[in-house]
C-alpha cells in the first residue's frame, strides 16, 4: 500500500521530442532536412549540421540560413485497467485513452559558413532536442490507477467507487551551439572539427487533486472519508483489544483450575482441557486481527497526508559539451560522407518541491538539488549521394544513435534491447535554375522493451515523409518551404503484475517549416 500512495507523486521525465530522430535527439535542424531528410551526403549550407565537411566544397564567400519550424504532436495511450470500473466518469468501462498534445510553436535555426581557399568556418544554433511541452489534461493512466487501486483497497471500509481531476505537463528544450572548421585536402576530400555545446532546460508539472470516495451516502471528500475509516479502525481495535484482556484472563483461570487438579495428582478434565485450547485458539484470532486492523491503521495514516492531493513542480538545467568529427569524399558523379557525435554528458539540477528523499528511487529523480543524469547519446551517420544527371540527386543515408553507451537517469538505457536505427532515402531536382523540388522519407527503429515503455516516457517505431521546394528569389537569396509528417506504430505493454493491466502507445506528428538562405 505504501508503494502504491508513493506513486501518487511519481512522474517520470517526459522527452518532448516534437521532431524527427532518435530519443533525445532531434536531427530535423534545418527547413532542407524537411523536405528531403537523406542530407547526410549532401552539399548545402544545412551540411553545418548534417554534413559539416561538404560545405567546405560550397562557393566562396559568407552564408547564412534562417528557418522557422512548427511542430504539432500528439500522444494518445490506451490504458485497461480493471479498477477503472469504479472511476466515476468512467461509468464502468476499464478501457480509457488518455491523450498528451504536443505544441512546439517556434523551433528556430541558424546556420552560418564561410569558405575561403581550402577553409570553411561554420555555425550552426539550434535545438538538437526537445523543442517544446506536452500536455496531458486528463493526466495519465498510472495517476488514475494509483488512487482506483486505493479505491478498490478501501471497499472493506464502505468504499465502493472514486472520483479525481489529474493533470500534467512537460516542456523541454535543449539549445544547441555547433561550432567548427572543414579543411580540403584536395580537391575530393574533405573533413572537419568541431565542438557542440547543450544547454537543456525544462520543468514539469503534475497535480492530483479533488479525490472523492463513493460510499452508501454518496461521494465524500478523500480527507473526510479517511477520518472516519481512522475512528471506524481505531473502535475496532479497542474492541479486539478488550476481547484479548477478556480471554488472557479466561486462560489465566482455566490455567488455574488445571494447576490444581496436576497438584493433587489427578488429570484435568478433558472438557476443561478443551476449553484451555479453545481460549488459546481465540486468543490467537484476536491477536491476527489486532495485527491487521493495526496494519490498516497505519496505512490509513500514511494515505490521510495526501488527503489534499498533489502539486508537484520541478525546474531544471543543464549544461554538457562534446566534439564533432566529419569526413567527406567526392568521386566522379558521386559523393560520400559520414560524421560522428560524441556522447554529451549533461548532468540536470533539479528546482523541486520535492525536499526530502522518498522510500522509491522514481520519486528522488524530482528531489531538490539532485543531478540527473541526461547524456546525448553518440551518433554516427553515413551518406551516400548520386548524380546520374546535373539536375537530379539521388541520396541515401544511415543513422545510428549508440543509446545504451548513454547514462541516464536509473539507467534506463540498460532496458533497451539495442541501439537506435534510422534509414533514409530522398531525391531532388531542379526543375530550373531558379527552381528545386525535393522529397524523401525516414525509418526509424528502437530497441524498445515492455520494461523500457512507460505512459509517462515513451517512443514507439515510425516513419516519416518529407516534401518541399526552393526558390531563389535572387541571386544571392533562396527561399524554401516543406512539409514533414510521421507515422507511427502502435505498441501494446503487457507485462505488469496485476492481471487485466496493459497500455497500448502510439503518436502523430506533423511539421510545417519554412527558410531563407542568403549568399555574399
Amino acid at each position: 500500500m505504501k508503494k502504491i500512495v508513493l506513486s501518487l507523486i511519481v512522474f517520470t521525465m517526459t522527452s518532448v521530442s516534437a521532431l524527427a530522430g532518435g530519443i533525445l535527439t532531434n536531427t530535423n535542424q534545418s527547413v532542407l532536412f524537411l523536405k528531403n531528410p537523406a542530407r547526410d551526403a549532401a552539399i548545402g549550407l544545412d551540411g553545418v549540421y548534417s554534413n559539416p565537411a561538404g560545405v567546405v566544397f560550397m562557393p566562396e564567400g559568407f552564408h547564412i540560413a534562417f528557418n522557422w519550424q512548427y511542430a504539432r504532436q500528439t500522444r494518445t495511450i490506451t490504458s485497461t485497467n480493471p479498477v477503472f470500473g469504479l472511476g466515476k466518469k468512467n461509468d464502468g468501462k476499464i478501457i480509457k485513452e488518455f491523450e498528451g498534445v504536443a505544441d512546439a510553436p517556434i523551433i528556430p535555426s541558424l546556420q552560418g559558413a564561410w569558405n575561403k581557399g581550402d577553409w570553411s568556418l561554420q555555425f550552426n544554433l539550434a535545438v538538437p532536442g526537445g523543442g517544446g511541452s506536452c500536455e496531458f489534461a486528463d493526466g495519465l493512466g498510472s495517476f488514475e490507477s494509483v488512487v482506483g487501486s486505493i479505491a478498490n483497497m478501501l471497499k472493506p471500509l464502505g468504499a465502493a467507487g472514486y472520483d479525481m481531476d489529474s493533470y500534467m505537463k512537460g516542456r523541454q528544450y535543449y539549445y544547441g551551439i555547433q561550432v567548427g572548421a572543414a579543411y580540403k585536402v584536395n580537391k575530393n576530400l574533405a573533413v572537419y572539427g568541431g565542438l557542440r555545446l547543450l544547454y537543456g532546460d525544462a520543468t514539469y508539472k503534475a497535480k492530483i487533486n479533488n479525490i472523492l470516495v463513493k460510499t452508501a451516502g454518496g461521494y465524500v471528500e478523500f480527507g473526510d472519508f479517511m477520518q472516519g475509516a481512522i475512528g471506524y479502525v481505531e473502535d475496532g481495535i479497542a474492541q479486539v483489544d478488550a476481547g484479548i484482556a477478556k480471554v488472557d484472563a479466561g486462560i489465566a483461570q482455566v490455567e488455574a483450575g488445571i494447576a490444581q487438579y496436576e497438584a493433587a495428582g489427578v488429570p484435568a478434565p478433558a472438557d476443561l482441557t478443551a476449553q484451555q485450547q479453545a481460549l488459546v485458539a481465540q486468543q490467537q484470532a484476536l491477536l491476527a486481527q489486532q495485527a491487521q486492523l493495526e496494519g490498516t491503521r497505519t496505512e490509513l495514516g500514511t494515505l490521510q497526508k495526501y488527503a489534499e492531493g498533489v502539486n508537484l513542480l520541478c525546474n531544471q538545467d543543464g549544461m554538457g559539451i562534446a566534439p564533432v568529427i566529419g569526413i567527406d569524399w567526392r568521386v566522379k558523379n558521386f559523393n560520400f560522407a559520414a560524421k560522428y557525435e560524441f556522447k554529451t554528458q549533461i548532468r540536470m539540477k533539479n528546482e523541486s518541491t520535492v525536499n526530502k528523499a522518498s522510500e522509491i528511487p522514481a520519486v528522488n529523480r524530482f528531489r531538490d538539488g539532485e543531478k540527473v543524469n541526461e547524456d546525448a547519446p553518440a551518433m554516427l551517420t553515413i551518406g551516400a549521394q548520386w548524380k546520374p544527371i546535373d539536375e537530379v540527386s539521388l541520396n541515401l543515408g544511415w543513422h545510428h544513435y549508440f543509446d545504451k553507451d548513454a547514462n541516464w537517469y536509473n539507467n534506463t538505457q540498460d532496458l533497451l534491447r539495442r541501439n537506435t536505427n534510422e534509414y533514409l532515402a530522398g531525391v531532388e531536382w531542379d526543375v530550373t535554375d531558379r527552381l528545386n523540388v525535393s522529397c524523401g522519407g525516414q525509418l526509424t527503429r528502437y530497441g524498445l522493451t515492455d520494461e523500457y515503455m512507460s505512459d509517462m516516457s515513451f517512443v514507439v517505431n515510425s516513419y516519416s515523409l518529407g516534401f518541399g521546394f526552393s526558390y531563389k528569389v535572387k541571386e544571392n537569396i533562396t527561399f524554401s518551404a516543406a512539409y514533414f509528417q510521421t507515422n507511427y506504430d502502435k505498441y501494446t505493454r503487457e507485462n505488469y503484475p496485476t492481471a487485466g493491466v496493459s497500455d497500448t502507445f502510439t503518436r502523430t506528428n506533423r511539421v510545417l517549416g519554412v527558410g531563407c538562405q542568403l549568399d555574399f
